[in-house]
């Protein structure tokens, strides 16, 4: 990184933050959603592998890092130097088989160090830093991975997906004993096991959701246009003719 670059950025927002009646008022409370978001819009760009795009969006990431940073020192709590030196000693801290004398030449060494290395800074349990905040289904993943990494698993496939049908035939049982309550409780566990299923294939779970949620826009938009090409309100359609252009989506 050009440092310059970098101090540049830094001593922007810190003029901001003292001329800027906008900026000035803000807290960290005030822009923390929209710290979410843009974070989400670099996910979206590596999605549509539009990396011009991608570059503008992790530099919005960095502002809002520098933001946070830039706040935090105003009211005594840390610099952005301090988040820098911060981070750069946890990479070492957590990398010994890089920086120091330990030797971990897979994956599954690398990650239970990892672990290891974390419970020994303090933390009392290893599912502790997930943030409560994640998306459910990110959750799930990032809870089974966690466990995974210390030896908590299945030790096959097939045995997960014995597992997904068994929730299936309970979630069947508790709909036709007509229990709400337990009907949820049921489809939490399908779609637990489901994402554990899907970590046993290598695939991210919200990945693979989050693609299925756009192609279903993409159809579905494809649906309203013909429909409007037709002359016809989407209201004024039945399932039939609806069916028949979402058939006709898959093609084009």
């Amino acid at each position: 990184m050009n440092k310059s670059k970098f101090e540049e950025l830094v001593n922007i927002m810190r003029r901001l933050r003292r001329e800027c009646p906008w900026d000035k008022k803000q807290t960290h409370d005030s822009i923390k959603a929209a710290t979410i978001e843009e974070a989400y819009e670099v996910i979206e760009a590596i999605d549509d592998k539009n990396y011009e795009e991608l570059k503008g969006e992790l530099g919005d990431l960095l502002l809002h890092i520098v933001f946070h940073s830039a706040i935090a020192e105003e009211a005594g709590k840390f610099t952005i130097d301090e988040v820098i030196e911060g981070i750069s000693q946890k990479l070492i801290r957590r990398h010994p088989h890089i920086f120091g004398n330990v030797t971990a030449e897979t994956g599954k060494e690398i990650e239970r160090n990892w672990e290891t290395i974390k419970l020994e800074e303090g933390r009392s349990s290893v599912l502790e830093g997930i943030p409560r905040v994640l998306p459910e289904l990110h959750k799930a993943f990032r809870i089974q991975e966690k466990a995974s990494k210390v030896g908590f698993d299945w030790e096959n496939k097939d045995d997960v997906w014995a597992k997904v049908l068994e929730e299936i035939d309970e979630l069947k049982k508790a709909e036709k004993e007509k229990n709400k309550e337990q009907i949820e409780n049921e489809i939490g566990d399908l779609f637990f096991s489901l994402v554990n299923y899907a970590r046993f294939l290598g695939i991210n779970p919200e990945n693979a959701l989050r693609k299925t949620n756009e192609k279903f826009i993409k159809r579905f938009q494809y649906i309203e246009k013909r429909l409007k090409e037709s002359g016809k309100k989407i209201t004024d359609s039945n399932l039939e003719e609806m069916d028949k252009y979402w058939e006709e989506s898959k093609d084009s």
